[in-house]
């Protein structure tokens, strides 16, 4: 059981509970930083119902009851208590948190007792280095085709319903694919107009009010014209970085999803 000392003080407010705790935390010396993400470092994102996501990283040498508390959740906050070693490799490629990564991308260091060690493995976080972007796009584009390939071959063969469900599959490849051109970490659909509003792909057809409803057409139908369209822009995207190896190894398949 975690004591008392510890646990998170319920306030009147989210903020009250945030700075109770923080408190508390910063007097631990075990604590060695404190990080906040989710919808309250993305602004104009919090409702009345967000609370605070707090990464409470620990030393490797010094002991923590806080520890305990790791995933601790409640309506004000939810904590996620980890040691500096683990810190430095969750939501990095090939780890089974990888899907975490986006949580830095605009996460807020609130205590970093390190000398701005804690800043650093944080910034290396936020973008996709260039070797890692490269492999990326390679593996993302070609599940990407893949599944494109897969879904119009089935509407021209006269299962549209099958053909439905491997173009819902291609969206979150699309998305990988678009944003790792850029170096980006592909955000959380929650935050996906948010990030293309603020920061633009740099492409008209990836602006929000194009995408999306592109997007939400496969999703809801599959429609062929639509997929075709979007396969256009991420090739051109694609061939423009450097990944024709990838788009030519489907030789002729690829005049499946081209705009006839």
């Amino acid at each position: 059981m975690v004591r008392d000392s510890y646990a998170p003080v319920p306030g009147r407010t989210p903020e009250e509970t945030l700075r109770d705790f923080t408190s508390r935390a910063t007097a631990d010396p075990g604590v060695v930083g404190l990080v906040l993400s989710g919808s309250r470092v993305h602004a104009g994102m919090p409702t009345v119902h967000s609370d605070y996501d707090l990464h409470v990283i620990l030393s490797d040498r010094h002991a923590s009851p806080i520890a305990e508390l790791d995933w601790f959740r409640s309506a004000h906050l939810d904590l996620v208590v980890i040691p500096l070693a683990e810190f430095r490799t969750r939501g990095m490629p090939g780890r089974p948190d990888s899907f975490a990564r986006y949580s830095y991308v605009h996460a807020e260091v609130l205590l970093d007792r390190l000398d701005g060690t804690i800043a650093r493995i944080l910034d290396e976080k936020r973008t996709l280095g260039a070797d890692e972007a490269q492999t990326a796009v390679d593996g993302r584009l070609d599940a990407y085709v893949n599944q494109t390939y897969r879904s119009l071959k089935s509407y021209r063969d006269g299962r549209p319903a099958l053909g439905h469900l491997d173009a819902a599959e291609s969206v979150p490849y699309a998305l990988e694919v678009l944003f790792a051109l850029h170096r980006r970490v592909r955000p959380y659909n929650k935050y996906l107009r948010w990030e293309l509003e603020r920061q633009p792909l740099g492409d008209p057809r990836w602006d929000a009010d194009r995408l999306l409803p592109a997007l939400r057409r496969i999703l809801a139908d599959g429609d062929p014209p639509t997929q075709r369209a979007l396969f256009t822009g991420i090739e051109e995207g694609a061939r423009r970085a450097g990944h024709d190896r990838v788009l030519d190894s489907w030789g002729e398949d690829l005049k499946l999803l081209r705009r006839s």
